[in-house]
C-alpha cells in the first residue's frame, strides 16, 4: 500500500473530506499544488474523461498514485447542459451566480415537469500514470431546477436544485444532509468502499 496519494485539485473541502477517509489506511492525501503540479486541460468530453485526464496528469508528474473528480449538473430540456461545462457555462472565469442566472434565463417560461436535472459526480483513482483499470466510481442525484434561486447554503447550481429527499433547494440542506443523498457523497461512498481494495 502506498503512503501517499495526490489530490488532483486545489479544493480545501475536498482535501478535508479524502484525508479523512484514506487516514484509516495510514495515507497522506496531498494537494497537487503543493508538489507543483498545474491543473491538467480538460480536454475529455465526458465527466469520466477529465477525472482520468486530471488523474493521469498528477500521477505523470509526480509519480505517485492520485484521485480525481469531476462533476456538473445536467438539464434535459437542455439536452444534458450544462454537462461538463458546468463550472464555466457563461464563460472562462464564470461566477456561481453568472452560471445560475444563465440557466435560469435558458428555463424561462419552462413548467416543473420539464424541468428534470441532475447532478452527477464521478471519482478516479490511478495508481500510476499507465494505470489500465483505473478506479471509478459513480454518483448520480436527480432533482428538478426551481423557478428562482432558495438557500444560502452549498455553492454552484445548488440554489436552484430542488431535492425530492428533503423537498427544498439543496441551497439550505446542512452539509451532513447533503452528504447523505449528494451525487458526491454517494460517489465518495463507493470510493470509501473500494479503495482499501484498490489500493493493496
Amino acid at each position: 500500500m502506498p503512503k501517499q496519494i495526490v489530490l488532483a485539485s486545489g479544493n480545501k473541502g475536498k482535501l478535508a473530506e479524502f484525508s479523512h477517509i484514506l487516514a484509516p489506511l495510514g495515507l497522506e492525501v496531498i494537494p497537487q499544488g503543493s508538489l507543483n503540479v498545474s491543473d491538467a486541460d480538460e480536454t475529455g468530453l465526458s465527466f469520466v474523461e477529465n477525472a482520468i485526464i486530471k488523474a493521469r496528469h498528477a500521477c505523470e508528474i509526480t509519480g505517485l498514485p492520485s484521485l480525481a473528480d469531476d462533476s456538473g449538473l445536467e438539464v434535459d430540456y437542455l439536452d444534458s447542459a450544462p454537462g461538463i461545462y458546468s463550472a464555466r457555462y457563461s464563460g472562462p472565469q464564470a461566477t456561481d451566480q453568472q452560471n445560475i442566472d444563465k440557466l435560469l434565463a435558458e428555463m424561462s417560461g419552462v413548467d416543473d415537469a420539464q424541468r428534470s436535472a441532475r447532478f452527477r459526480c464521478v471519482l478516479v483513482c490511478m495508481r500510476h500514470a499507465k494505470d489500465p483499470t483505473p478506479l471509478i466510481c459513480l454518483g448520480t442525484w436527480e432533482g428538478r431546477i426551481l423557478h428562482q434561486t432558495a438557500g444560502n447554503g452549498g455553492f454552484g447550481y445548488d440554489p436552484v436544485f430542488w431535492s425530492p429527499e428533503y423537498g427544498c433547494a439543496a441551497a439550505e440542506l446542512t452539509p451532513d444532509q447533503k452528504r447523505k443523498v449528494s451525487h458526491r457523497g454517494k460517489a465518495v461512498a463507493e470510493f470509501e468502499r473500494l479503495v482499501a481494495e484498490f489500493l493493496k
